[in-house]
């Protein structure tokens, strides 16, 4: 099974793990008269109230939803060779993120990207 990463939004994730960091260290100096048990369960309490919301934009936000997947050695859907493949996933009025995917060689691609112009979609 291939498995499908959003690099924009795999960056942003990594970028909010660190700044996660100095937040709850914060948090544990403030609560430095708890118990180190207590503190931590405190800190990670509001780490979690903090860091839901941002992970939430993070990975439903369309504004990060990748538009392309690109594959490597996969069979064109049109002509059956083997190479890189391209598949539209989703625009403002074109959305195939649910269906299974096709994907076509560069050349096919191409094709089917005219084709889908002459539709009316936006690519």
């Amino acid at each position: 099974m291939r498995t499908k990463i959003n690099f924009r939004q795999y960056g942003l994730y990594l970028i909010r793990w660190q700044l996660s960091t100095p937040i709850l260290a914060v948090t544990l100096i403030v609560l430095a008269s708890l118990s180190k048990i207590s503190a931590t369960i405190v800190a990670n309490l509001i780490g979690g109230l903090i860091f839901f919301w941002v992970d939430k934009f993070i990975f439903t936000s369309p504004l990060l939803l990748a538009q392309w997947q690109v594959e490597e050695n996969v069979q064109c859907c049109d002509c059956g060779k083997i190479s890189r493949g391209y598949r539209l996933v989703k625009t403002s009025n074109y959305d195939r993120s649910k269906s299974p995917p096709k994907f076509r060689c560069e050349h096919c691609s191409q094709i089917k990207t005219q084709q889908l112009r002459q539709a009316g979609i936006t690519v």
